[in-house]
């Protein structure tokens, strides 16, 4: 019986809509267990989800038969329904996302680098963050358009 095989690792980095501090402390933690759960219907795990109020980062590792944006879109609207229904009715995520590939042999460091978001952001803001991460993966773009 022929079947799909695959070790496919994503790096999703979204923000909040206007960047503004969304996230609340008090519902911070059941919002990441609430990604991590679509990412699992989704037949994926989460190997990693942080953020600061502003914005999210999730390293996944998911199956063939999902596309980036299909990923996105289901985490996006779920998690912004579940927050507006339980907890804050003005909840919103941006409309764009970051998604970058990571081997195998970076998800130690990747995770490290999830995991020290908090620290981080002391010394970088969110939008410092994001562009160093388009200039490092070679990706163009315009500043423009990057912050909806």
């Amino acid at each position: 019986m022929p079947h799909t095989s695959g070790n496919i690792l994503l790096h999703f980095i979204f923000s909040t809509a206007g960047r503004r501090p969304l996230i609340k402390p008090e519902f911070r933690d059941d919002l990441f267990a609430y990604l991590g759960g679509i990412v699992r219907e989704m037949n994926g795990t989460s190997l990693i989800i942080n953020g600061e109020p502003d914005h999210v980062h999730m390293l996944i590792r998911v199956r063939p038969v999902h596309s980036a944006a299909e990923i996105v879109r289901v985490v996006k609207a779920n998690s912004s329904r579940w927050v507006r229904e339980k907890y804050s009715p003005r909840f919103g995520w941006q409309t764009g996302y970051g998604v970058f590939s990571v081997s195998e042999s970076h998800v130690t460091a990747v995770t490290e680098y999830i995991a020290g978001q908090q620290e981080h952001h002391k010394k970088h803001s969110f939008q410092e963050e994001f562009v160093a991460f388009l200039k490092k993966n070679h990706i163009e773009y315009d500043e423009r358009y990057i912050w909806d």
